[in-house]
């Protein structure tokens, strides 16, 4: 056998084809996605509140609105609302001017501080770019106000030393940036992607288990009706998904010590995610059979990137937000931010999976019983011809 003839075999026509496929599918999902970092950072929503009573709140506003790099900025809203929606985050950060700011400031008497509130427990672009802003933004306030409480206090400069002293203190403190960090995410890399990596986990194992149980389950038509065949299917799924679950959280408590009281809620939460990820790939394999697991592959890749553990909804480009509106895996992480970090309820991320697992079930059930012939009856109709044939 030649070399030429080996390459033309089926195997190494398939090698050579996933190849090149999955190159072109992992570099034209990743690297677009990715490159809305920092490039839509402008798309992040933010609040300035301005409760201020004084001239001086008016005018930061003004200075912000002219220098942050944010086109959604809501100024029309309370400091409560606006920390609700920074809770479910909404908007990713809240800048708020206190009552007696622009008082505090010209009497040069306490230090005055405006607060800027983070939400740790989501998107990792977006906390780090959020504190990078905030320093920012502190240095220059504070080099303004010095500048203006300077000009207040130390109009008589035949001032004794200690008096000098303690101005001087004054001028250096009259600013102060209060950052503040809510729901705050320990520290380590493996808590911040925690739940992208339990997430992917289930997903992974499902589109495998999918792959396989599809496969056994075509293999067996003629042994059992369809139906019969597919009940078994779900219920293997089941099964897998109530051990992976066991095991995931295992090692999830091992490694990032979650709260006790959360195993129950996390636990039934990975099996919810394997069934639903299981069915989500399963529709795929039960339409083009192997050929599903091709399409599967990029199928996951863009999730990876569209399930908001990286990049927020706000940042993604628009084929990327689209995924994320029916993806099982942004659902899923979103649901592990509120449970694990948040002090938000996950219920909206839970029954958004729900409607999903319904969706993928009935469309895999109607596969089956349209697409899948009963291998049984045909093999019922050989017989009846050969017994015809005998009798004849």
């Amino acid at each position: 056998m030649k070399f030429t003839q080996f390459l033309k075999t089926r195997g190494a026509i398939a090698s050579i084809f996933m190849g090149i496929f999955y190159a072109v599918s992992m570099l034209g999902i990743y690297l677009p996605g990715y490159s809305a970092i920092p490039g839509n950072v402008d798309q992040l929503p933010i609040a300035i509140v301005n409760d201020d009573t004084g001239e001086l709140g008016d005018t930061i506003v003004t200075q912000l609105l002219n220098n942050i790099p944010f086109e959604e900025v809501e100024t029309d809203i309370s400091n409560k609302q606006a920390l609700e929606q920074l809770e479910k985050n909404e908007v990713t950060l809240v800048v708020h001017i206190p009552e007696t700011f622009s008082l505090d400031i010209q009497n040069g008497e306490a230090s005055s501080s405006i607060d800027f509130t983070i939400n740790e427990a989501g998107s990792t672009i977006v906390s780090s770019t959020m504190n990078s802003v905030v320093t920012e933004i502190n240095n220059q306030l504070r080099s303004q106000f010095s500048q203006q409480t300077a000009q207040g206090v130390l109009m008589n400069f035949n001032i004794p030393e200690e008096q000098a002293a303690s101005i001087a203190e004054q001028i250096e403190t009259a600013y102060v940036g209060n950052v503040v960090s809510i729901n705050e995410i320990p520290d380590g890399m493996n808590q911040s992607m925690g739940p992208m990596m339990i997430t992917l986990a289930a997903y992974v194992g499902a589109m495998i288990g999918a792959l396989q149980l599809v496969e056994a389950f075509k293999e067996n038509l003629g042994k059992a009706s369809k139906f019969r065949l597919f009940g078994y299917v779900q219920l293997t799924a089941v099964i897998i998904a109530i051990g992976a679950a066991f095991v995931s959280m295992g090692i999830t408590y091992l490694v990032n010590e979650p709260s006790g009281d959360l195993f129950f809620r996390l636990f039934g939460h990975q099996v919810l995610t394997y069934l639903v990820c299981f069915n989500f790939t399963a529709m795929f394999t039960f339409l083009l059979g192997q050929g599903g697991m091709v399409l599967n592959i990029p199928v996951l890749l863009i999730q990876t990137i569209a399930n908001g553990a990286t990049i927020p909804r706000d940042m993604m480009y628009l084929p990327y937000e689209w995924v994320s509106r029916i993806s099982p895996m942004y659902y899923s992480v979103q649901a592990y931010f509120a449970e694990m970090y948040g002090s938000i309820s996950s219920s909206p991320f839970i029954w958004s999976m729900v409607a999903i697992l319904g969706v993928t079930l009935l469309i895999n059930v109607l596969t089956v019983t349209f697409l899948h012939k009963e291998q049984g009856s045909n093999v019922k109709m050989e017989e009846m011809k050969k017994a015809t044939k005998v009798t004849a």
